[in-house]
């Protein structure tokens, strides 16, 4: 028999159970990412299952160009022949255009083919016993190379090189070579091949990489310079002279391979190597122009302006990525102005928004903002598309000027439709984003700032986020120059990338790549508009002689069109593959449709292999919960059938209370 106390938590309980909807409990089937497991080794001591031990990279900056050597080192201690596989990111911006294979005292060079041909000639040599590597685009960040009959007792070196152009940044230079693949969100079923690279496994949280990181770089800029810090990373530095030093990791970082490697350098008094760049090839000639912008003139008649911050509570935020992300915030939103507005949409497996239409930066709204914020713990998945066009859609005032800012650590697959969809409505918003955490997405972040013709911002420490958030608020107070245009006059130039500017809001130099035709002789123009008024910068070509170790312009230029291209494709809906496929071939240029093979045409296994997928590290600072770990993951709906039911429950306490203690009294009244 039920007592009247028993009966009333029953009802509650009840109560609570109707008012939480079934599917607000957590669905991995629908919620999730797609690398979803942990590497966990079977311990068969004939098999080793860790073949990639080490990374070795040298890096050999030159002026603005940097070249780098990427040495991938596979070994087979176990007994029986094995293909492995393993994903690695790079630069946004790097032109890979070589690849060797060395077995033993075999060098082998590697092809450019197109995709699928180079992906058959792999896997024909893989079922023949050959040894060979296949190196892949699966994004312009992301590759995978994929190794095949490694022998037991075998050591195979896979060298890749790439060159990248630096472009400084109020004056300081910044190399950033990344070192992991962060977990990719998806909402797709994962039927298409071309993405299956996104279930690679991770180790656990905490558990240090299993691949030997080394890396050395040599900056030698042809003026004294000033300052070298390497804030990812403990390092030493060797100067040669004024302009020439040697940065080595320190032996503690041997398996640093966890987040970013980021090195920084200046030049005395914040001086850059602008100007212009020749290279007379054999068949075509190349240049590069890179302009210093004026200085910033900063308004102080800043029109008001309305704000929506998009933030990014998915599980891979959980943690140490989503305290910077509140960090940031909170200083933008405590830095507004009172005839400014703002919003705030919080998103992972779905999304919530702070008001319905944005709200006058009073401190009452400031607040009860910064509470919501602060509240967040990081759990689901990473739905940023919905959370950007919910962002985009939302009521406007044509008095405003709008800009949304995202945070996020880009930890998803399907980058080009946002790209597309910010794109097509820029005429709503300018678009800032973000990058938190060790080891971002950088095609992610770099390509949405693009596409919303705002800027990029990435922060690896919470201590960044002020110094961050200052230099976004400088951003917007006062672009640096606009109505950008360039003008050759006897010079020919043609095939210059890009063809248009957007206003130049950081402290940047615009860069130009370009081919010519004849004689380096003539005149470049660059014309714009400034806070004080028209601004213009005149060079004579003949200043600059074309030089030998410029050779890289051909990859960096080649490497631009792709790019360009490929903004063309998710814009227009066009059909790029045959001019990219065309570019990479004759540039010897990987891209998202030409890969390198590298066939050892000698028969080495008559008995099979084993296929390993080598184990990512997580990303320093991400949890467990970026690779499937369950939590709940609510709509707006369903929280509100949460905050209803707690207040029942709250009432219901309060009379079960009151009940009590008024029976209590009743009984003391008749004793």
């Amino acid at each position: 028999m039920f007592s009247r106390h028993s009966l009333t938590a029953s009802a509650l309980m009840i109560i609570f159970l109707a008012a939480v909807p079934v599917s607000a409990q957590y669905d991995t089937s629908t919620d999730k990412t797609l690398s979803p497991y942990f590497f966990i080794k079977d311990g068969d001591p004939e098999l080793d299952q860790l073949p990639l031990k080490e990374t070795n990279t040298e890096v050999t900056i030159n002026g603005v160009i940097a070249g780098v050597k990427v040495t991938q080192v596979y070994c087979n201690t176990g007994n029986r022949p094995i293909n492995a596989k393993y994903i690695f990111p790079a630069s946004t911006r790097a032109a890979v255009h070589g690849m060797t294979m060395r077995i033993g005292d075999h060098v082998i060079e590697a092809k450019i083919k197109e995709k699928e041909e180079a992906k058959k000639t792999f896997e024909e040599a893989k079922k023949a016993g050959k040894s060979a590597s296949l190196l892949e685009q699966k994004r312009p960040n992301v590759f995978s190379m994929n190794i095949a009959n490694v022998m037991p007792g075998d050591t195979i070196a896979v060298e890749l090189l790439y060159t990248e152009h630096l472009v400084p940044e109020d004056g300081t230079y910044e190399f950033i070579y990344p070192t992991v693949v962060g977990p990719r969100y998806s909402n797709q079923p994962m039927t298409d091949t071309e993405n299956s690279w996104i279930q690679s496994p991770y180790l656990p949280e905490g558990e240090a990489p299993t691949i030997q990181f080394n890396i050395k770089t040599t900056i030698s800029t042809g003026m004294p310079i000033q300052e070298i810090a390497c804030t990812s990373h403990k390092t030493s530095i060797d100067w040669k002279s004024e302009s020439i030093a040697e940065v080595k990791l320190d032996e503690s970082e041997q398996y640093g391979g966890n987040r970013d490697y980021i090195l920084k350098f200046r030049l005395n008094g914040k001086q850059i190597m602008s100007g212009l760049m020749l290279y007379e090839g054999k068949d075509e000639n190349f240049f590069c122009l890179m302009v210093q912008p004026p200085d910033t003139v900063t308004s102080r008649q800043i029109p008001p302006r309305e704000y929506i911050f998009v933030m990014d509570v998915s599980g891979s935020m959980h943690g140490f990525p989503l305290d910077i992300s509140k960090s940031l915030i909170r200083d933008l939103i405590n830095h507004l102005r009172p005839e400014d507005t703002f919003n705030v949409l919080l998103f992972a497996g779905s999304s919530y928004l702070f008001s319905p239409s944005s709200l006058p930066a009073t401190q009452t709204n400031v607040d009860s903002a910064l509470n919501l914020i602060g509240h967040q713990r990081g759990g689901g998945g990473t739905e940023m598309l919905s959370a950007i066009k919910r962002a985009m859609g939302l009521p406007g005032d044509d008095n405003r000027s709008r800009s949304i800012v995202i945070a996020t650590d880009g930890y998803v697959s399907f980058e080009e439709s946002c790209f597309r969809y910010i794109q097509n409505n820029l005429n709503r918003a300018n678009v800032f984003v973000f990058g938190i955490g060790s080891s971002v997405n950088r095609y992610l972040i770099e390509g949405i700032a693009k596409a919303g013709q705002g800027e990029p911002f990435v922060i690896t420490r919470q201590a960044e986020a002020g110094a961050r958030a200052l230099k976004f608020r400088q951003y917007i107070e006062s672009p640096v120059l606009t109505s950008i245009n360039i003008d050759y006059n006897g010079f020919q130039a043609y095939d210059v990338e890009p063809k248009s500017f957007p206003d130049l809001l950081a402290k940047r130099p615009i860069v130009v790549f370009g081919k010519y035709r004849g004689k380096p002789e003539g005149t470049i123009r660059l014309k714009g508009l400034t806070g004080d008024g028209d601004y213009e910068r005149k060079f004579q070509v003949t200043d600059a002689q074309p030089l030998e170790n410029h050779h890289p312009l051909k990859y960096l230029w080649a490497r631009t069109r792709i790019a360009e291209l490929s903004d063309k494709r998710f814009n227009s809906g066009e059909n790029m593959r045959e001019e990219i496929v065309s570019l990479g071939l004759r540039y010897n240029l990987m891209s998202r449709y030409t890969s390198f093979v590298a066939v050892h045409e000698v028969i080495r296994n008559t008995e099979g292999a084993e296929d390993i997928t080598q184990p990512l590290p997580l990303p320093n600072g991400v949890s467990n919960f970026a690779v499937g770990q369950p939590m709940a993951n609510l709509s707006e709906p369903e929280l509100h059938w949460i905050i209803l039911a707690i207040i029942a429950l709250l009432i219901g306490f309060k009379l079960h209370r009151y009940t009590r203690q008024r029976s209590l009294l009743q009984q003391i009244t008749r004793s």
